[in-house]
Formats: structure tokens, sequence, C-alpha cells
């Protein structure tokens, strides 16, 4: 199995980031689920830092853009332009046609800008002008956002929100951890001195692999019946879609894959529930809704019967 890539790439991110342990293995279970990840909380934890780190890891194309309020959508996927010396149009590309992709500050860019990453994100194509450039594999986007500010921001509609695998956050660091952090970049930068120990094809290879690991029949049922309690709960106005299903059991396979199983269980399940459904619900609450959904689904963890299995069973 090729965890042991994962293992390798955890190993050299926490050559950089003190702690954070479950925000990694959720950032490689949605890398090898080939899904997309948004990393929400306050300035300063490092978001950043962790999407370079993992960058680093890789021998692959690694593009960011710094959303602003005045990027427009050709800033991201690129534009058709005039060769004066042939008369003809040539596409240049944009920043997003990369391997690794970091979106910094997502929700200060326009809605329209914003909705430039759409297709490239479900589809990994970018049509421009009616042509359409396939994106090379792997295609991973990582997007931060500021979780406090408000002021300059245009909040990620549904649709947005529905691309990301996961909505992950920094764990706080205790005081051990914060004076290791300390201790490590008080003489050196430690992002600077990583060096890729795996190929964009290793990361393809194991994006395959991912969707090998089996999935035990009952366990189908498990997540379709949790799925289906987010759309029967009457806090919860819109419930997950069926692209949120699919998230759901890409996200499970991965994060088997990323402790070292080619089979999946419960564990796994609900380990992965409130990182990949949380952020597709709708509430009918106004004031902290973020977190009125993820307790909901954690609620329906609770409430949903969890089946008994030798899981391994095929």
């Amino acid at each position: 199995m090729n965890n042991t890539i994962l293992q390798t790439i955890k190993d050299n991110i926490q050559k950089v980031m003190v702690g954070n342990d479950t925000t990694i293995h959720l950032l490689l279970a949605s890398l090898a689920a080939n899904g997309h990840v948004l990393l929400e909380d306050v300035p300063g934890t490092g978001k950043t830092v962790l999407a370079k780190s993992l960058a680093r890891s890789m021998n692959a194309e690694f593009g960011r853009i710094q959303f602003t309020p005045d990027l427009l959508p050709s800033d991201v996927v690129g534009l058709n332009r005039l060769d004066p010396k042939t008369g003809e149009f040539i596409f240049t590309k944009g920043p997003a046609f990369c391997n690794i992709l970091l979106a910094d500050e997502i929700n200060r860019a326009t809605p329209k800008t914003q909705s430039s990453l759409l297709e490239c994100m479900a589809e990994h194509q970018i049509t421009v002008d009616g042509t359409t450039h396939p994106l090379a594999d792997p295609f991973f986007v990582i997007a931060t956002q500021n979780s406090l500010e408000s002021l300059g921001t245009f909040p990620l509609p549904e649709a947005q929100m529905d691309r990301f695998l996961m909505q992950l956050s920094m764990e706080p660091l205790d005081h051990d951890k914060e004076i290791h952090l300390i201790e490590r970049f008080i003489k050196n930068e430690p992002l600077q001195s990583i060096s890729a120990i795996c190929t964009k094809e290793d990361i393809t290879a194991l994006q395959k692999e991912c969707r090998e690991i089996y999935v035990h029949k009952e366990l189908l049922d498990y997540m379709v019946n949790i799925i289906h309690a987010t759309r029967n709960t009457p806090q919860i106005t819109c419930g997950v879609s069926p692209r949120g299903t699919l998230a759901f059991l890409r996200a499970a396979q991965g994060y088997a894959l990323v402790c070292g199983r080619d089979f999946v269980t419960p564990e796994d399940i609900k380990y992965v529930a409130v990182p990949v459904l949380a952020h597709r619900l709708t509430m009918n609450v106004s004031f902290d809704a973020a977190s009125a959904a993820k307790q909901a689904v954690s609620d329906i963890l609770s409430s949903v019967t969890v089946p008994t299995e030798d899981w391994t069973r095929r």
C-alpha cells in the first residue's frame, strides 16, 4: 500500500509544523481522495505554512493566488490575448494551471471571481472563450479564509462550499507545543529547508489506490442513513447533496488509507463526518450557523445506529 508515501509526507510536513496532527491527517486524506480543502481559522495559525509545506513535499507545480476584491476571473484561469506579430489569439494560462493551488483568503474575491474555480475544482478542466483546457493530474486546491473578518469579504456561496471535500481548522497549541514552536523557529526557517520526497506520479497512483479501498455494504448503508438524516432534521434547511454523499465515501476511503488499512471502518466514517458534511448544511439559524451545523452532524452520528460486522469481509 502507498500509505508509506503519506506517512513520509506527514513526517516532512512535521519538520515545519508543530502539533496539528489531526488537521494534517485529514489534509492528507483529502489529497488521497482527490478532493479539495478549505482551511478556515484566525490569522497567524499556520494555514499558509501548512499548504506550502505540503507543496514543498511534492515534486509538483505549485501555484498561489492572493485573492483580493479587484481580482478578475482571467487572473485565475488565464485569457486569450492577441499576438501582434501573427494577428492570432494565444491562450495564456493562469496560475490555476498547476498541481497544488493555494487560494489564499479566497473570500476576499468577488463571487464572480470565486466562481472561476467551480469548473476546475469539480471537473479538473478550465473553459475559456468556448475552448476547454484539461488540467494535469493531480490537481489539489487548498483555500484559506479568515474566520474573524467580515469587512471586505464575500461569503462563499453554497455551490462553492460544496466543491470542498473538507473544511478544516488549525488546532490550538498548548504551552509545551508553543515552546517547541519558538525553539524550532528561533534561528532557522524550516520551510526553506524541506525538499520534495515524492513525485506527482506517486500522488496520482495514490489517488487511484484510494478508490480501491474496500467499503462493506453495511457501511454504505450506514453512510446513506447519515446523509438522509441531514435532509430530515428540522433545524437543517438544506441537507447534504448527492455530491456530498460521494465526498463522504471518498473521504472515508482516504482516511482509511492514511491509517494504513485497505478497508473502511465505522470509526473512519465518524472521524471524517463533521469536516466533510457540516459545511454543506444550510441551517435555519442566523447566529453561528457553522457551530450549529457541526453540532447537528454530531447529534446525527449519535442517533444513527452503527452496524456491527467484520469490515474486512468482501
